[in-house]
């Protein structure tokens, strides 16, 4: 079973993190994952709000990039995060870590985030069930 940590924009594209969520407790679904994602980080701190993904982000194995159209918008705190956005921070700390990304692209409309242009990642072109189960178990 992969550790895996998803990285999605909370606001627009929580609810493909729940289908996901979903499918790992479905006993049947061909679909297991052991999440490594935070839960709703309760605070305005950027430095605890880091500190926490990036510890998450470290005890997974891979990491699914959920692209939604909102995936490269520019986030307030962008100085204070050191990018353009939280999604941003999380592919780029995966790429420090050595991590294998999956990158979903829910519409092939939407623009993949900056962080994960010009790296290495299995790039799925739809939410689809069957290509991420392939993704996940190809690593």
């Amino acid at each position: 079973m992969a550790e895996i940590f998803v990285s999605f924009d909370y606001e627009n594209d929580r609810n493909y993190k729940y289908t996901l969520d979903m499918w790992n407790k479905n006993p049947n679904f061909l679909f297991t994952y052991d999440d490594r994602s935070s839960g709703e980080i309760q605070t305005q701190s950027v430095s605890v709000v880091k500190n926490v993904l990036s510890r998450k982000i470290n005890e997974a194995t891979a990491v699914i990039v959920i692209i939604g159209k909102e995936a490269n918008k520019a986030h307030r705190d962008r100085l204070l995060i050191g990018y353009k956005n939280w999604q941003n921070y999380e592919i780029a700390k995966a790429v420090e870590l050595e991590k294998k990304l999956i990158a979903v692209q829910i519409n092939s409309q939407y623009e993949y985030p900056e962080e994960l242009l010009n790296v290495s990642a299995k790039r799925i072109y739809s939410f689809s069930q069957n290509e991420i189960i392939k993704a996940i178990r190809g690593l």
